[in-house]
């Protein structure tokens, strides 16, 4: 049995690690997210794809508690986010695509300071620590300035302060950006060994080759509503085409057409 397909004991349904249910989220007149609903099991990798301003984004910060739904709610791991924020904090890590690192403290003493907002015991610290430094070749840099870091050395820095607190849920909005392709390939590799022990990634991505690679289902977002959502053949399905690669049902759900025109006339150019 897979590990997506785990249920409850005594019921027949899944084991969740978190539900949205109809949130949305304006600002003033405009709708950024209306009325979505989703939810991801244990053991599962769920991509969220979808255009530029779409919604995404403002979806992710919802589920990591920077903003608050206008309506709806989310809950993680049965606990839900507005009534019990902290705990539900404590069982998510948060990966944003421009990370905000505290540029007068070193690596390790950014580690520290992470560790000590979830409790983390010094001595799982201690060992995490050392292995996501090594992993990601920050060994040598852990006691320098987070100011002398290159974009990819903190996107590995806030990458390594997620897993080595080893959450129930990992969220994630363009974890890729700025990584080197030896660091992206751990980073797929973290993710999948994270859902195979039980625990739940939810990915935001630009890269519909990762999706396609790391996910178990996908949600496509579209001007701020829940276009489609399912595995790889429910949304071939869904954008009745026989094609079987994941850019052109997205092209074909997001109604993306005059790309096909753009290409020809580019290619005829």
């Amino acid at each position: 049995m897979n590990e997506m397909d785990k249920t409850l004991p005594g019921t027949n349904k899944p084991d969740q690690i978190l539900a949205i249910d109809h949130i949305t989220k304006k600002f003033g007149d405009f709708k950024a997210v209306d009325d979505i609903s989703i939810t991801v099991n244990r053991g599962e990798i769920f991509g969220f794809i979808g255009p530029n301003g779409a919604g995404k984004t403002t979806t992710i910060k919802m589920i990591a508690g920077l903003l608050k739904p206008d309506a709806g709610q989310i809950s993680i791991n049965k606990r839900n986010l507005a009534e019990e924020p902290g705990i539900c904090k404590q069982d998510t890590g948060y990966i944003p695509d421009r990370p905000y690192l505290f540029e007068k403290l070193t690596g390790y003493e950014f580690l520290q300071f992470i560790a000590s907002l979830y409790n983390l015991d010094p001595e799982i610290f201690s060992k995490n620590t050392a292995h996501y430094l090594k992993l990601f070749d920050l060994l040598d840099w852990q006691h320098h300035l987070i100011e002398s870091y290159s974009h990819g050395m903190r996107q590995k820095l806030i990458i390594s302060s997620v897993f080595m607190l080893d959450p129930p849920l990992i969220v994630v909005d363009e974890p890729m950006v700025g990584l080197d392709p030896k660091s992206a390939r751990i980073v797929k590799e973290l993710f999948k060994n994270h859902a195979a022990r039980g625990a739940s990634i939810f990915l935001s991505t630009h890269s519909l080759e990762i999706a396609q690679e790391l996910c178990d289902r996908i949600g496509i977002i579209l001007n701020g509503s829940l276009r489609a959502i399912g595995n790889l053949d429910d949304l071939q399905l869904e954008a009745k085409t026989e094609h079987t690669d994941l850019e052109d049902i997205f092209l074909e759900l997001t109604g993306a057409y005059e790309l096909q025109e753009i290409i020809a006339a580019l290619r005829s150019g």
